[in-house]
């Protein structure tokens, strides 16, 4: 293993902010992982400390294939992490809407370009990124479709869902998709948990990335096949609003299969207690998204739902 700065940003009252990378393996860059860019991100980063801790033990076992290198990035914003804060200390702006970077840019501008540079001809680069929404969800693995992608490379995953995402203009300027443009196959991973440490989702994700490469033959590794994956659509899930505020009672989870008019959920009044109002399946479906706050506001996405 040998341990890299990639990108450094100078501080005038407290130590430097350096993006520390570590390397396994020599030759062609086969797999680059990056974690946490945002200041809650500890699952992500949680990760990828993990990952590190089986590679280092895989190289000493003399495991990574010859000629292959993987990177792992844990943590790109450790400054936001330190005060407890989503985006970036300063500007509030988010390093992941900021790829592929300037050079001559504001901060985090500045920081994309460092680790962007750094990452760019890799083969495979895989986020663990953050659900953006509030809530319980399950883990998988996600594809933009930029016209560079191939969907079943995402069966290497072993998860049991994968989904397809049609890029909106907000998406260019996100990692995954900057790497796709420049040729390297992205996807982003998502375990359950994002400011929380998931021990189960966390070894579920570290299983997906560890099956993915022995699968891309940069490893020789013997792991468990995993599930077959079914890869769907994004913009065919199915939302369900709160149909008014109030406490939030839940009689369903995520992975939870139900049949068409089962009651999902009751909203209670705040002050009252009494039930004034209640969510009922609108069809067959399996829990993808449930909502996890005790309360809820009138039109809140309480549930995404796979529909079968």
């Amino acid at each position: 293993m040998r341990k890299k700065t990639l990108f450094s940003v100078k501080s005038p009252y407290r130590e430097n902010m350096d993006i520390i990378g570590f390397q396994f393996g020599h030759g062609e860059k086969s797999v680059c992982v990056v974690g946490a860019m945002r200041g809650n991100e500890i699952q992500q980063m949680y990760v990828c400390s993990r990952l590190v801790r089986t590679l280092k033990k895989l190289e000493v076992e003399g495991k990574i294939a010859d000629g292959k290198e993987i990177m792992i990035v844990p943590c790109v914003n450790y400054y936001s992490m330190n005060i407890g804060k989503r985006f970036w200390t300063m500007d509030n702006t988010d390093i992941n809407r900021m790829f592929p970077g300037y050079c001559l840019g504001e901060t985090t501008q500045r920081i994309a370009d460092g680790l962007f540079s750094q990452i760019q001809q890799y083969s495979y680069g895989i986020q663990l990124a953050s659900f953006y929404q509030q809530g319980d969800f399950l883990p998988h693995v996600k594809l933009m479709e930029t016209g560079f992608t191939d969907r079943g490379l995402m069966n290497g995953f072993g998860l049991r869902y994968a989904f397809v995402r049609t890029p909106r203009p907000y998406d260019t300027t996100t990692l995954n998709y900057n790497w796709q443009v420049w040729e390297t196959k992205a996807f982003s991973l998502y375990t359950n948990a994002t400011d929380t440490v998931d021990e189960k989702s966390a070894k579920l994700a570290v299983d997906a990335i560890i099956r993915f490469m022995a699968k891309q033959g940069v490893i020789n590794a013997k792991i468990s096949e995993g599930y077959r994956t079914e890869i769907l659509d994004e913009k065919n899930l199915v939302q369900i609003h709160s149909p008014e505020a109030g406490f939030y009672r839940s009689f369903v989870e995520t992975g939870d299969e139900f049949s068409k008019g089962e009651k999902l959920c009751e909203i209670l009044d705040p002050l009252e207690g009494n039930v004034i109002g209640s969510v009922s399946a609108p069809c067959d479906g399996i829990v993808f998204f449930r909502y996890n706050r005790p309360i809820g506001f009138e039109n809140t996405v309480l549930y995404k739902i796979i529909q079968i």
